[in-house]
Order: structure tokens, then C-alpha cells, then sequence
């Protein structure tokens, strides 16, 4: 079951507190960036995190998942609970490194 298009929007717009947040479809699925930084994986309708040392404290009581075959697990992190998502979502957008810009290399032959 993929991530349904009202789903993936709704998890975008529960992210406030002044972010820039945007989603981008990947195998599938979804990737939701925050302030251009890849924050949240998004599969089948449910919202996954990474398993960081600075989050385990917030995400101790959450359950936790396996988004795709061959991942790691990740904590589950439901966009409902307000308070949970966006301390969540301030500590991940502090730690998350943006992205390295990889250069498209021309092969020759």
C-alpha cells in the first residue's frame, strides 16, 4: 500500500513553527525535507525517523517499524501527537546535515 497524496500532505502542513517543508516522491514513497534537510521518511501512510542517540529520549515510548525491506528500523513517529511531532521535528531539523550536492559526471568513451 503507498502513501496516499492526502496523507503525505497532511504530515507536510503539521509541520510549523516557522519551517520550510516540502515532500518529494522516492521508489514510492515520500521524503519530507525541512529547511531542505531530508527529516522524514514517509511509507505506506505512516511516518518513520532515524534511530539518533539525540532523539531516543523523546521517542522512548514510540513504537518502531521497518519502512522497506532491507532498512533499518526506525521509530514511528504519529503526526497527530502535536507535541511529540514538532519536538521531534525541531530536534531532527537542528542535527540533520543538508544534503551533498553531487556533481552529474559526462561519460566518455
Amino acid at each position: 500500500m503507498a502513501t496516499s497524496q492526502q496523507f503525505i500532505e497532511f504530515v507536510t502542513e503539521q509541520i510549523g513553527g516557522g519551517y520550510s517543508a516540502r515532500f518529494k516522491k522516492m521508489f514510492g514513497e515520500y521524503m519530507v525535507y525541512v529547511n531542505d534537510k531530508p527529516v522524514l521518511l514517509v511509507c505506506d501512510d505512516t511516518v518513520y525517523v532515524k534511530k539518533l542517540p539525540e532523539i531516543d529520549g523523546l521517542m522512548k515510548d514510540s513504537p518502531c517499524g521497518i519502512p522497506y525491506a532491507g532498512s533499518k528500523e526506525h521509530y514511528i513517529l504519529d503526526p497527530e501527537n502535536v507535541e511529540l511531532f514538532e519536538s521531534a521535528i525541531a530536534i531532527l531539523e537542528k542535527i540533520t546535515p543538508l544534503p551533498v550536492k553531487r556533481n552529474k559526471t559526462k561519460k566518455t568513451s
